[in-house]
C-alpha cells in the first residue's frame, strides 16, 4: 500500500465496499468493474477508482477487480481479521436497542461491556452482555483492552463520562449525544445527531425535487 494519508470521506466508504464486495462472493461472482460497482453502492465510478488507488494497484485495465482478492484486502484494512472489543456506556432505550443489534454478525466486532448507574440493570446480563456500574467504567476498559466506546448518556454527563473514557484509555468514541466533546488528539470521535439528521432529511425532502435540484 501506498505510504500516504488516507482521506475520511475514502475511510469511510471503505465498509459500503466491503459489505457489497461480501454480497458478490455469496453470490459466485468472481470478478467486478467500477462501473458495476458504482451501480450497486451509488458513488460514483470516478470515486471509486480513486479511493482504491489510494491503496495501488488493485485492479487490471480491461479486467476490473477480483472480488476475492479485493474482499480480502479490505478486511485487513478494516482489521476483519482482529476482534474489536467495545464498551457501551448507558443502557437506556438506545444504549439497549444497540445491545439487541447484530454486532456479532461481524466477526471483528463485539460489544463486550456495558455500564449504567441504575440499580435494577447493573449486575444483570443484558442480551448476552454484562451491565457493570460506571464506577467500574475504567478497571472493567483497562483489563478487557478496550479501546473504543458507544455514548448513549444524558448530555449533562457527556464531557465528564468522556474524560474518563480518555484517562482510560479509550482510542475511540461513537457519540450519540448531541454535545460536541472536547477530545485529545489521539481519541477519533465520531458524534451521531439523529434528530439532526432527521431534520436534514426533511429539509431535502421540502427544499428539493426528486432530481435533486432546489424548488425554491
Amino acid at each position: 500500500m501506498k505510504n500516504q494519508l488516507i482521506p475520511r470521506a475514502t475511510a469511510k466508504r471503505l465498509p459500503l465496499y466491503y459489505r457489497y464486495l461480501k454480497v458478490l462472493l455469496d453470490s459466485g461472482k468472481t470478478k467486478v468493474s467500477s462501473t458495476e460497482l458504482s451501480e450497486a453502492v451509488k458513488v460514483d465510478s470516478a470515486t471509486i477508482r480513486r479511493d482504491f488507488s489510494y491503496f495501488g494497484e488493485l485492479g487490471k485495465r480491461g479486467y476490473g477487480y477480483d472480488v476475492e482478492s479485493l474482499l480480502e484486502f479490505f478486511g485487513r484494512m478494516l482489521t476483519e481479521d482482529r476482534l474489536t472489543s467495545v464498551a457501551l456506556i448507558g443502557v437506556g432505550n438506545l444504549g439497549s436497542a444497540l445491545l439487541k443489534y447484530g454486532f456479532h454478525q461481524n466477526n471483528n466486532i463485539r460489544i463486550s461491556a456495558a455500564f449504567d448507574v441504575k440499580e435494577d440493570i447493573v449486575g444483570r446480563i443484558v442480551d448476552g452482555i454484562p451491565v457493570y456500574p460506571m464506577s467500574d467504567m475504567k478497571e472493567q476498559i483497562q483489563q478487557q483492552q478496550i479501546e473504543v466506546a458507544i455514548l448513549t448518556i444524558p448530555s449533562d454527563k457527556a464531557q465528564d463520562v468522556a474524560n474518563e473514557l480518555f484517562e482510560a484509555g479509550i482510542r475511540g468514541i461513537m457519540n450519540f449525544t448531541p454535545v460536541r466533546l472536547n477530545a485529545p488528539e489521539n481519541v477519533h470521535v465520531q458524534s451521531i445527531d439523529l434528530t439532526n439528521e432527521l431534520q436534514t432529511l426533511i429539509y431535502f425532502l421540502n427544499h428539493y425535487n426528486d432530481n435533486g435540484e432546489s424548488v425554491e
